[in-house]
C-alpha cells in the first residue's frame, strides 16, 4: 500500500494570524511578517503530528492510493478519515494498461473512523497478477480553518506553539507530545477493539 498526499494545505487555509495572538507576537511593526515563514512550517509540523495520531485529514486535500491487491474484495477500507469523495478508481493490468472503472460501479461508505470503498456489486473485480488499483479521493474534515472542530485548532495551536518554544531542544523524547495536545485528540483517535472485532 502506498499513500500519497497528492495537494498540500494552502498556505492561505493554516492560521497565520491566530498563531501569532497565541504566541503573544508583537504586531504593527514594519517587519510583522518576517517570521511567517518560520510560523507556516510549525503550524504544517503541528497538523501532520495531529494528523498521524488522530488518523483524520484536518483541512481537505487530494490523496492517492495504490494497492497491489484488494485487501477484502467486498469492501476497501480507506486509511484515512473522513474521506468526502472519491474521484477515480483504476485497474491497472501487468502490462500498465489501465481500466477505469464507471462511478456506479463502487460506492464510498462514508464512516468517521474507518471510511470504506464498496463495489456496486458483491465483489470488486480481480486484480491481474503484477497489477495494482489506484484509489484518487479527497479527504479532510473542513475546507478551511475556521471549519474545524474547536478543540482540534486548538491542539494544533498548543502543538505549533510547543515546536516554537522548544525549536532549539535536542533532548526532548522520541514521539513527545504535550499532555493538553494529547487530552485535545483523544477523542478523534481511530478506535480499536479486541481480537475479532471485525473492524
Amino acid at each position: 500500500m502506498m499513500l500519497i498526499e497528492e495537494t498540500t494545505i494552502p498556505e492561505v487555509a493554516l492560521p497565520i494570524t491566530e498563531f501569532k495572538a497565541h504566541l503573544r507576537l508583537g504586531t504593527g511593526f514594519a517587519e510583522d511578517s518576517l517570521q511567517d515563514e518560520i510560523l507556516v512550517s510549525f503550524l504544517r509540523a503541528a497538523v501532520a503530528a495531529i494528523e498521524a495520531r488522530s488518523g483524520k485529514v484536518l483541512i481537505a486535500r487530494d490523496f492517492s492510493l495504490t494497492l497491489h491487491r484488494w485487501r477484502d474484495r467486498g469492501g476497501e477500507v480507506l486509511p484515512v478519515a473522513p474521506v468526502r469523495d472519491v474521484q477515480q478508481l483504476v485497474l491497472v493490468d501487468a502490462m500498465g494498461v489501465e481500466k477505469v472503472l464507471a462511478t456506479e460501479d463502487y460506492r464510498l461508505e462514508k464512516d468517521s473512523q474507518r471510511p470504506r470503498l464498496r463495489p456496486a456489486g458483491s465483489l470488486f473485480p480481480m486484480v491481474a497478477v503484477g497489477g495494482s488499483i489506484k484509489v484518487s479521493f479527497t479527504a479532510g474534515m473542513a475546507t478551511d480553518w475556521g471549519g474545524l472542530p474547536a478543540d482540534l485548532g486548538q491542539a494544533v495551536l498548543l502543538l505549533a506553539a510547543h515546536y516554537y518554544e522548544y525549536r532549539n531542544e535536542t533532548g526532548l523524547s522520541d514521539g513527545c507530545m504535550p499532555f493538553g495536545v494529547s487530552s485535545l485528540i483523544q477523542r478523534y483517535r481511530q478506535v480499536r477493539l479486541g481480537l475479532g472485532a471485525g473492524l
